[in-house]
């Protein structure tokens, strides 16, 4: 029998959202609107400990909506991690502010709550203080959020939390996505939950969540007629893909201990191995295992990151580098960098392993085996 391919995160959907999907379908609620966008924006609410949740096209919308809540505008400045995924900077350039990028911290790869507080401090003697701070929950592991908040409120700066990776995570048992003015959330398709696309918005705060379900619905003013009067955005999730979420997110519990599962076999399998570290896991919060992530020191473990990821691709295993820091994309080289060493590190050294939520026992042994090879081709 030949093995198929293994991704990398996949979505993982069974006959639950199958037949909430086809009830949706039935009703006919299509649309941006309808009970299961309700009911979905309820559960997420319930599941990250907030009062409000707009649901979305994506988390970048999110994003965008959150920084627009902000007051962000042209000109301005936004701290952003530079390891992370694209969208977390995109956002802040399609409102024609600037980036400036922080590095990590080698104890959890989250932003650096040291290096925000300095930069912070720093700004405010200039007079010139970043509009924002988006701290990113790395791998579905939680940033640190008790020094980032203090650093934010000593200076009025508004905190925003992309939890686009961390559903279901938790920072000294309080829940991924409650930290700060938002928290920020995607369902895109290699997420811990999927709606094939989209994202939601969450927040305590009522104002915040009511003008961004006015923004993301083009702005319309509550009148008979077309009304408006600021620019708005086609930004609203459909009714279909809510119901999707709907089951997605009463498996939530289920997918997390399937990745955590997960992360423990490659621990137990390939922990033996020198120069190969897992991701550290912080003291203070749980994650969602997301994916699983490595370091490798070449030297001693006698190949790079980049055989081990040639070895996985020629067994039909996908497997990636982990996140090029934002510091070196060409896009934004011109953007200011506090630090960066730490996250180029990572970049280099770093790689993810396949960790969807539905891998067999042969799944993760084939994974393991291939890394194991590379380790054993020093020996030949």
């Amino acid at each position: 029998m030949t093995d198929t391919r293994i991704y990398l995160s996949p979505p993982d959907v069974t006959d639950v959202e199958r037949k909430l999907l086809l009830k949706a379908f039935d009703s006919n609620w299509v649309a941006p609107v309808g009970p299961d966008l309700d009911a979905f924006e309820e559960q997420v609410a319930e599941v990250t400990g907030v009062r409000h949740a707009v649901a979305l096209s994506s988390g970048t919308a999110a994003l965008h909506l959150a920084l627009i809540a902000a007051g962000v505008r042209r000109g301005d400045t936004v701290l952003v991690p530079s390891f992370t995924f694209a969208a977390t900077a995109n956002a802040v350039a399609y409102l024609g502010a600037r980036p400036v990028f922080v590095d990590s911290t080698p104890h959890n790869w989250n932003i650096d709550p040291e290096l925000v507080a300095e930069e912070l401090r720093t700004r405010a003697e200039r007079g010139r203080l970043p509009r924002a701070v988006i701290a990113v929950d790395m791998y579905g592991q939680c940033a640190d959020y008790d020094p980032l908040l203090a650093a934010c409120d000593r200076y009025g700066v508004p905190l925003i939390e992309d939890a686009a990776e961390a559903l279901g995570a938790t920072y000294r048992d309080r829940p991924a996505g409650s930290f700060g003015l938002a928290g920020v959330l995607s369902f895109n398709g290699n997420k811990i939950i999927t709606t094939g696309g989209g994202g939601m918005l969450v927040t305590d705060d009522s104002s915040v969540a009511k003008q961004v379900r006015h923004l993301s619905t083009q702005a319309r003013e509550p009148v008979p007629h077309y009304e408006h009067r600021s620019v708005g955005y086609n930004y609203r999730l459909s009714n279909l893909l809510a119901a999707v979420g709907r089951g997605q997110v009463q498996r939530l519990g289920q997918m997390i201990e399937a990745r955590r599962r997960t992360f423990e076999h490659y621990r137990a399998a390939l922990g033996d191995l020198p120069g190969l570290r897992f991701m550290p896991i912080a003291g203070y919060g749980v994650p969602n295992y997301w994916l699983t992530c490595l370091l490798i020191d070449a030297e001693m473990f006698g190949a790079g990151r980049d055989r081990i990821l040639a070895a996985l691709a020629e067994r039909d295993i996908e497997a990636r580098p982990a996140w090029k820091p934002m510091h070196l994309q060409p896009v934004f080289q011109d953007c200011v960098v506090r630090g960066g060493e730490v996250s180029a590190d990572l970049f280099h050294r770093g790689i993810c392993l396949p960790s969807g939520s539905a891998l067999t026992d042969r799944d993760r042994d084939r994974v393991v085996d291939a890394v194991r090879s590379v380790a054993s081709e020093k020996k030949g």
